[in-house]
């Protein structure tokens, strides 16, 4: 492990490696049409960079870090199951729906211009 991210991303706060895959909501500046797989991404809402012993934390993001990537596919969550029941009523309510997600590869994580080594 040389160095990872924290993104903020799709509501919610993100570690991130380059090399690695993850699974987010949405991303804020893409439509539906435009999640298709090999479409590039440029992340500028980086929160912290840790690089070795050396880290940065921005307030609230870093003006000057980015993080690059490329959408994978499209995929969905797993289903959530959510019952109601209400007591001495004789009612009971299933209901059940699945995310909607988008997967992508961290291709690089840079600061200052430059790209961190893997």
């Amino acid at each position: 492990m040389n160095g990872y991210a924290v993104i903020d991303t799709g509501g919610k706060q993100l570690r991130v490696e380059p090399g690695r895959f993850y699974d987010v909501r949405h991303f804020a500046p893409l439509q539906p049409n435009l999640s298709e797989s090999g479409t590039k991404i440029s992340i500028y809402r980086v929160l912290l960079i840790c690089h070795e012993s050396r880290i940065d934390i921005g307030h609230p993001w870093l003006s000057n870090a980015i993080v690059r990537g490329r959408i994978l596919h499209p995929c969905v969550a797993e289903k959530a199951v959510i019952g109601k029941i209400h007591s001495k009523k004789k009612t009971r309510r299933k209901l059940g729906y699945r995310q909607h997600l988008v997967r992508f590869v961290v291709d690089s994580i840079s600061l200052n211009g430059q790209d961190l080594p893997n």
